[in-house]
């Protein structure tokens, strides 16, 4: 899950020089402020490509630069991957970070975090219908999809990235605590999902963001694919997390990442050189 890639935050349309403020992860992989720049037939800013770079802080002394920033675009269709059944993790223990991915010759571990909301199928379903999804779906779990930035993109054979090394290690999906039946979550579009670094908020947001919901993504994903009864789905996150920062906060030996979901719970987990 992610928000558009120009999300507008606020606008002032009584400060002098500023037009549209966004912020946005540009096409370099880093996060900006901006003065969207749209196109000729409209004034709608969702409809925005590109933005001049801010400087400064927006709600104070600012200057909007020349500089030009494209945005990334939000996919057509769902990005798929799949993760090995010897990721999941309980929503307690450790996550083992390996020697490869602590460092190699001259890199740093780039370990990131993702909360997301998490789908168990409950019967097999293949090419089904949005409408049909939800009936195939037993309830909804928290997961944390840990990731490591360094494998999965910039050693992931550019300009594609890779993700089963930058996702797919043992213990790398932590979920739980429970499966909350969908006689309880009844619409997964109405859910605050968190994530928190030693004690430190670093994702806040709501399902209703996502660019494609639950109905679509298991039908989505059943159009080739049969999906079996206890399948697992983890369904993508929201912005906070550290892959696109300027100065970014790579998870380390000893953090503590909890993240949530409402209605369901939280999984705790700590990252564990090995």
């Amino acid at each position: 899950m992610r928000l558009s890639s120009l999300s507008v935050i606020l606008t002032l349309p009584f400060i002098a020089g500023a037009q549209r403020f966004v912020r946005f992860i540009s096409t370099d992989n880093k996060e900006y402020y901006g003065d969207a720049i749209l196109p000729s037939s409209t004034t709608d800013a969702s409809k925005s490509k590109s933005a001049r770079v801010i400087t400064g802080d927006i709600l104070g002394d600012f200057s909007i630069t020349n500089q030009v920033k494209a945005g990334v675009e939000i996919p057509q269709w769902p990005i798929l991957f799949y993760k090995p059944w010897t990721a999941l993790n309980t929503p307690s223990d450790p996550i083992p970070v390996t020697a490869g991915y602590q460092t190699q010759g001259n890199f740093t571990s780039e370990m990131d975090y993702e909360t997301e909301l998490v789908v168990v199928i409950k019967k097999k379903a293949f090419n089904i219908s949005d409408d049909e999804a939800l009936d195939h779906v037993l309830g909804y779990s928290s997961g944390h999809d840990v990731s490591h930035r360094g494998w999965q993109i910039d050693r992931g054979g550019q300009p594609q990235p890779q993700y089963s090394m930058g996702k797919g290690a043992d213990g790398w999906a932590p979920w739980g605590p429970a499966i909350v039946s969908t006689n309880i979550i009844k619409d997964p579009q109405t859910l605050n999902l968190w994530t928190k670094v030693n004690g430190v908020m670093q994702q806040n947001d709501t399902t209703a963001n996502m660019i494609f919901g639950v109905k679509h993504l298991v039908s989505f994903f059943s159009m080739g694919t049969t999906l079996l009864p206890g399948d697992v789905i983890f369904t993508g996150t929201p912005s906070g997390v550290q892959l696109g920062k300027t100065n970014p906060n790579w998870l380390k030996n000893g953090d503590v990442v909890e993240v949530g979901l409402e209605n369901v719970g939280t999984c705790t987990n700590a990252i564990k050189y090995t």
